[in-house]
């Protein structure tokens, strides 16, 4: 099914957008959701729950945790198997791609200002009383980051995919 010289043909740009989808995904399986506290007795008292009490993966957060890799990942492979076809790419394949890194980029960072919306009132107001903190995970900060570099990527190919069509039509015949 792949043509001879696919993988040489996918540009670092493409990989690039792969590579941050998977690494969105992965972020997915690492914390997302911790709480911590600043008193010894209710720092035993967390150490003392399960796991899963304390700290939460992206799915088993809320929306905006699992939701936004998801798109960076199906943009990644998208990207990587029909990057080279020139009609996707003139239509606007990259700039989907923008566009998809752009929301997925917004819905984490809604979901890091929403952080706390995880636990329902009376909890976060336990929460505050005994010194517990909700704070963002590693898996957190590695998503904004596969966001981030898939959004660099996607804006990076979209100004390479200008250059390629304003190149005239026998160079581009050459390259391509």
């Amino acid at each position: 099914m792949t043509r001879p010289g696919f993988v040489k043909s996918v540009t670092w740009r493409e990989w690039l957008g792969l590579a941050a989808g998977l690494l969105a995904l992965g972020s997915t399986f690492l914390p997302w959701t911790t709480l911590t506290a600043t008193r010894p007795d209710i720092e035993n008292i967390l150490a003392q729950l399960p796991h899963g009490d304390v700290v939460r993966d992206a799915w088993h957060s809320s929306f905006f945790s699992w939701c936004p890799p998801l798109p960076l990942l199906l943009a990644g492979l998208v990207v990587v198997v029909f990057g080279r076809i020139r009609t996707l790419r003139v239509s606007g394949l990259p700039q989907l791609w923008l566009v998809v890194a752009a929301a997925s980029l917004l819905l984490m960072v809604l979901g890091w200002f929403t952080l706390d919306w995880e636990f329902d009132a009376d909890q976060r107001g336990i929460f505050e009383a005994a010194g517990v903190a909700i704070g963002p995970g590693l898996g957190r900060f590695l998503g904004l980051f596969a966001a981030l570099v898939s959004g660099v990527a996607a804006f990076l190919d979209m100004r390479a995919m200008r250059a390629e069509s304003r190149q005239p039509r026998k160079t581009r015949s050459k390259s391509g």
